[in-house]
């Protein structure tokens, strides 16, 4: 049997070009495939480009034609081996004669879950699994959490000034962050399945939460509000027979939202957080991530203000972090989380894979919460 460490290469090829279905394939995962031929030479790649089409070995084997024969499949999840959308992978591997499959993992999803390296050992096929194993993990981690708990992966993103406010006590904040900011929103919005705000931003800020560009997503908007008490003229209000709009509330509040509902708006009642704080009601936001799931969202961003980022902090619910720090200082204003606090630096949470990047004079944080792919390496012991 082929070292493994031979495949580190294509398979980082692999999981590369399998970035190219972001936003486009969900809720399916991000795939990509290499092919190389018998000699071992690449010859094809492939990614899985929109939820229902080919998948990504079908493209590669496509591309590669008779050169496939006797050639070796890398590929950054386990082909599938059922009747979905489109036909088993396993099929098509075995009638392109691949010799060998190169896999990063198992798919979790239960209709596949090794039994698509079953089937192709059972052929005479060889299959190596484990190479980029982390790496692909990581590119999934949406799609694991997904099948796992049948929830959605959940984005932060604000915009803070250089000494921590999101806005001024006023609570303006048009504008914090610079245009070449903003324009990173647009496109990261454009891969979500639904943006959240609370209440209180629909109130000040009126925001019509729809990507300014070309994007491959249109994604939902969602309104949380335990109170129900929405202004009766919003942007949210007028397009939402345009765009699909949720607010979600209690089953107390929902007759306060006859003219959303009248509007095309679906109200969806939740129960309240538990322990519920009687001064401060909050929504269960396990009960809105489930619902979201049911609803077939992969990737959700919460925008909204500090009460919205506090109870799904409070919730310990983000997962991924998008933070724009602007060059400005406030001196007094309002910060983006509340609950949680550490006394110590220890007590902190501390994020992983964390990069920064520029945008004009904008500082952009990039970063996740440390479970999961992104849990920290367990330390190896020394070798005895």
């Amino acid at each position: 049997m082929d070292s493994p460490d031979r495949y580190l290469e294509p398979m980082k090829e692999a999981l590369r070009v399998a970035g190219g279905g972001r936003g486009r394939v969900e809720p399916n995962p991000l795939v990509g495939a290499v092919i190389l031929d018998a000699e071992g030479r690449y010859i094809a790649s492939g990614c899985h480009k929109e939820y229902g089409g080919p998948h990504a070995e079908i493209i590669a084997l496509e591309i590669a034609g008779e050169r496939a024969r006797g050639g070796t499949l890398i590929v950054t999840l386990e082909p599938c081996c059922h009747h979905g959308k489109t036909p088993p992978c396993t099929e098509a591997i075995l009638a392109a004669g691949i010799r060998r499959v190169v896999a990063a993992m198992t798919d979790p999803f239960p209709a596949v879950a090794g039994r698509g390296f079953q089937r192709l050992r059972e052929a005479g096929v060889e299959v190596i699994v484990g190479v980029g194993e982390v790496e692909a993990r990581r590119l999934n981690a949406a799609y694991l959490k997904r099948v796992a708990t049948g929830q959605p992966w959940v984005h932060a993103k604000w915009a803070m000034s250089l000494d921590g406010c999101l806005a001024s006590d006023s609570g303006h904040s048009y504008w914090i962050s610079n245009e070449a900011s903003r324009y990173h929103v647009h496109k990261l919005r454009g891969v979500m399945d639904a943006i959240i705000v609370g209440a209180k931003t629909v109130r000040v800020d009126d925001p019509l939460l729809i990507p300014q560009l070309p994007t491959p997503r249109k994604p939902r908007r969602v309104v949380v509000s335990a109170s129900g008490q929405l202004p009766s003229e919003a942007k949210l209000l007028r397009t939402a027979r345009e765009v699909p709009t949720l607010v979600y509330t209690t089953a107390e509040a929902v007759p306060r939202l006859a003219a959303w509902q009248a509007a095309g708006v679906e109200i969806v009642p939740l129960p309240l957080q538990s322990p519920a704080d009687p001064s401060a009601p909050r929504l269960s936001i396990s009960a809105l991530l489930d619902d979201l799931g049911r609803r077939g969202c992969t990737h959700v961003l919460v925008e909204g203000g500090p009460t919205l980022f506090s109870s799904f902090w409070q919730a310990d619910a983000i997962d991924e972090w998008h933070v724009y720090l602007a060059p400005l200082l406030l001196a007094t204003g309002r910060v983006p989380l509340q609950g949680r606090a550490a006394r110590f630096m220890s007590d902190a949470l501390h994020l992983a894979q964390a990069s920064i990047a520029a945008f004009s004079d904008n500082a952009y944080l990039h970063a996740y919460t440390p479970r999961g792919p992104f849990a920290p390496s367990p330390l190896k012991s020394a070798p005895s």
